[in-house]
């Protein structure tokens, strides 16, 4: 069950060579205070599975990653995200490429505890094609047909951002999807959440629906506000700006220098600090 942490002790819990699945889903929601640590952090050789965005983009920059498991890279408002762009550009990173409903598919068999789960998603796509190491079963069933055998995601470690969550690490949803961050937190072998606000325990009120992460596969937890910027937080929304200065740094080896000196070198305080400054500056 879950204990309050830091983000310091979260990701000193971590180690090189792990497979680490990241919630949210492209630029939406994204555990960005947790990906900034591990950013800072001497971490390396990590596979990271995702629906990707921003948190995929920001690890390859820092030579963080080995391999990417994932549906998509993109910043949502902004198709592909930059840096795995390039990356996978340079070759620096592998990549293990799904469809959306195959992805899904290997999250749930990981929740369930199962080696794989079948589906009719990515048969007769090109899926099947740039990922060889899939294959295929067919129903015992008078059907007979033929599905693709999803392989479960397993992961060591999760880290999903929610909008609450009481001490005891149940988090709750605002924002209108879910994103499968209920089953990154099954699926992996340990889940820890960070949250826009803390409660105490008793105190998560609204629909129970809402409470979308139970404590029983949360190991750890910890309160970042704004923890999710500049990605899309629902009822905050995304910061369309700073991720568009974000996607405009990646572009220029000297920018982005520059980017990871003023934002990303810090903690967070600095990291709110250093937001706010810009904004004020650009007047936006």
């Amino acid at each position: 069950m879950g204990t309050r942490m830091s983000v310091e002790e979260i990701v000193g819990s971590l180690e090189s060579g792990m497979t680490i699945g990241i919630g949210g889903w492209g630029s939406r929601r994204k555990p960005m205070a947790l990906v900034r640590a591990v950013y800072r952090s001497s971490l390396t050789d990590l596979t990271i599975v995702s629906y990707g965005g921003p948190d995929v983009g920001l690890l390859c920059a820092a030579g963080k990653v080995r391999r990417v498991v994932a549906p998509f890279v993109t910043l949502d408002s902004i198709a592909l995200e930059p840096h795995f762009r390039a990356a996978r550009q340079r070759g620096t990173v592998e990549f293990t490429e799904y469809d959306e409903g195959m992805f899904m598919f290997g999250l749930l068999a990981a929740a369930h505890r199962l080696p794989f789960l079948p589906t009719r998603a990515g048969l007769g796509s090109d899926v099947m094609r740039v990922n060889p190491g899939l294959r295929t079963v067919r129903s015992p069933y008078d059907d007979g047909e033929e599905l693709v055998a999803v392989p479960a995601l397993t992961m060591d470690a999760a880290l999903v951002h929610l909008d609450v969550a009481d001490t005891r690490g149940n988090g709750r949803y605002l924002g209108p999807d879910p994103y499968m961050d209920d089953l990154f937190a099954k699926a992996a072998g340990r889940c820890f959440v960070s949250c826009e606000r803390m409660v105490e325990p008793g105190e998560l009120a609204g629909p129970p629906q809402t409470l979308l992460v139970s404590r029983m596969h949360v190991t750890g937890v910890v309160e970042t506000p704004d923890g999710g910027h500049f990605t899309d937080l629902g009822e905050k929304g995304r910061d369309e700006a700073f991720q568009r200065h974000y996607a405009a740094s990646a572009a220029d080896p000297q920018a982005w220098a520059a980017f990871a000196d003023r934002f990303l070198t810090g903690d967070e305080e600095a990291y709110r600090k250093a937001v706010r400054q810009w904004h004020e500056e650009e007047g936006r």
